[in-house]
């Protein structure tokens, strides 16, 4: 999943592991490797009992009363299906249920429950088909059931063109590939009267929700937790304009919204909190403002006045200059919540324009990882990366094939070399960065730092809201661009094939690299046909260091962490290890 451009470098979601072996049942998915997620070994696959709400009460949560929410940057989807970018996802755990979700129970245990299914899923014909049943007392924001014509509508409209933002896992499984050409299977959509196949599909009743796949999808419950698979309703779907619009079946609706400036958040009336083993509807709304940088919000949080000690983030972090001043004070250490992401930074290099490995490996040597890592705030907000590879992740293990780790500074050296031997002293770059304070001054070290090297370059500022949708065009213009890319469960199969798989090219998808290499390629495929989750995730590792090093699409720049804050009639702040965030569902406001 893809950070938001605000928080770039930037700053995609959470971790591991390998599935479950019967999903039915209460088995535990294998560690991760690393203590980032370390407790990502008790993921459980809930059946009906542990997906039944209520939702365990939080401790002291009482009702009423607004939770302020202070943002960077407003939201540029609503609609779930283009929802991939984690302040989206964050809103949308209020605002949209899905067949299953994550539960996070009073203990700190994690869990994918079945959310508007009864249960996490039931797997058959050893996990080429999975059945949900939904539940009982589900309804949409206007009073309406929800049904599996619905659900059935919401897989169908993943097919259509202007669907482009979100995840594409399940789509790709259900056509039995790996690419864009997923869309081959239902072309335009269901807006035309077309309907998947009852082979592939299948809603055999109102309750009843069958998936058909070619290949075994032991990771389907997973997969079907992301954002960008909430429910959209048939008869309200308005296409492209849903996106501004969203019918919610969470716990909140939207009142009001005007991008770029503020949301508003009211109970949804319509959200019974039986059918929900998750989520919490403590505050009477949620009233967001945007264009709030990271400064401001901290300066806010730690003087603690008025309105802002009933305040919080979703996304924005605590600003790296102020976090000594946090630490030495216990009062304000105490408001603050900390932990770690499984985000990787990278700096892409175009490969559609430097189309030499050479040329990107002088790049690669060139680029100073530490200008991310102090713009992260050091050891507080980063760890130095070697790898694409998270160390929240299974099957991580400390590598370094750049040398970005050993040498964090860069080998203008070794990039002059390079330059020389190809006769390409001077060669320009064009550098885009997002335009935030942070993106100016560590766009402006690596700019120095590649000039120093043999290069010309110039920079181009991109505002945080479009940044995505600018890198994400095939034919954008510039030679290199940061993007961050966290794993959307704990495995190496959610980073390396939508971060790397050639056949994934497309306007709005996240191989922002644009590389296309047969090599990566069939190695995905061979790995994704692996059954032994441990040999899977010590291949994801060798690949990732494979393209690192042979192939160079983009270089690795830092590990995230992540410390956020809130004020001191906040109640119920928890950081949620599989959101990398805070959990907004449950929170309430101190009486």
């Amino acid at each position: 999943m893809a950070l938001a451009a605000g928080s770039l470098i930037l700053t995609a979601t959470a971790a591991t592991a390998a599935p479950a072996a019967d999903t039915t049942s209460t088995t535990a998915a294998p560690a991760a490797a690393g203590s980032a997620l370390a407790d990502s070994s008790q993921i459980t696959f809930a059946d009906a009992a542990g997906s039944t709400g209520p939702a365990q009460a939080v401790p002291g949560g009482t009702g009423g009363g607004t939770v302020n929410v202070l943002q960077r940057d407003t939201f540029g989807h609503l609609d779930p299906a283009q929802v991939y970018v984690n302040n989206q996802a964050q809103l949308a755990t209020l605002l949209h249920r899905g067949l299953t979700t994550y539960k996070l129970d009073d203990s700190g245990a994690y869990s994918i429950v079945g959310d508007l299914a009864t249960d996490s899923g039931r797997m058959s014909d050893g996990g080429k088909t999975w059945t949900y049943t939904l539940k009982d007392g589900i309804k949409w924001e206007d009073g309406t059931p929800i049904t599996s014509t619905d659900i059935r509508h919401s897989v169908e409209r993943l097919f259509a063109p202007f669907i482009n933002s979100g995840p594409t896992y399940l789509q790709q499984w259900l056509a039995g590939t790996n690419g864009t050409d997923y869309r081959d299977l239902l072309p335009g959509g269901p807006y035309e009267g077309n309907h998947l196949q009852d082979s592939v599909l299948s809603t055999p009743d109102a309750k009843t929700v069958v998936f058909h796949f070619e290949k075994a999808q032991p990771d389907l419950p997973y997969a079907l937790s992301l954002a960008g698979y909430g429910a959209v309703p048939r008869a309200k779907d308005t296409k492209e304009a849903y996106d501004l619009a969203p019918v919610a079946s969470g716990p909140y609706k939207i009142l009001e919204f005007k991008p770029g400036t503020s949301m508003t958040l009211v109970r949804n009336a319509e959200w019974n909190p039986a059918t929900d083993a998750s989520r919490h509807q403590y505050p009477d709304r949620f009233q967001i403002s945007f264009g709030v940088s990271n400064a401001d919000f901290t300066r806010r949080m730690m003087t603690d006045t008025g309105e802002d000690q009933t305040t919080t983030t979703f996304t924005n972090s605590v600003d790296k200059a102020f976090i000594p001043e946090i630490m030495a004070n216990p009062q304000m250490a105490g408001r603050t919540l900390a932990g770690h992401q499984s985000y990787v930074a990278q700096i892409n290099f175009n490969t559609k324009r430097i189309t030499s490995r050479d040329l990107r490996l002088a790049l690669a040597y060139a680029v100073p990882t530490q200008a991310v890592y102090d713009a992260q705030g050091g050891g507080y907000g980063a760890e130095l990366a070697g790898s694409f590879i998270s160390p929240t992740l299974a099957g991580y293990k400390k590598s370094d094939p750049l040398g970005k780790i050993a040498y964090p500074q860069g080998r203008p050296d070794k990039a002059r070399e390079i330059l020389k031997r190809h006769n390409k002293l001077g060669m320009k770059i064009r550098y885009a960065f997002v335009d935030t304070e942070q993106g100016q001054a560590y766009s402006a070290k690596i700019e120095t730092a590649l000039e120093k090297a043999g290069f010309d370059v110039e920079r181009f500022p991109i505002t945080g809201r479009y940044y995505y949708d600018v890198i994400g065009k095939t034919d954008n213009t510039y030679d290199m661009y940061a993007s961050a890319w966290g794993a959307d469960w704990p495995s190496g199969l959610t980073v390396i094939p939508p971060v790397f798989d050639g056949r994934t090219v497309a306007d709005g998808a996240s191989n922002y690299s644009m590389v296309n290499d047969r090599r990566i390629n069939r190695r995905i495929d061979s790995i994704q046909a692996m059954t032994d989750p441990q040999e899977a995730a010590a291949a994801w590792m060798q690949l990732s260091d494979f393209i690192a090093k042979q192939v160079v699409p983009a270089v690795p720049t830092v590990y995230y962490k992540q410390m956020q804050m809130h004020g001191s009639r906040v109640g119920g702040a928890t950081y949620h290890k599989m959101f990398s965030n805070i959990d907004p569902t449950r929170l309430y406001v101190k009486q």
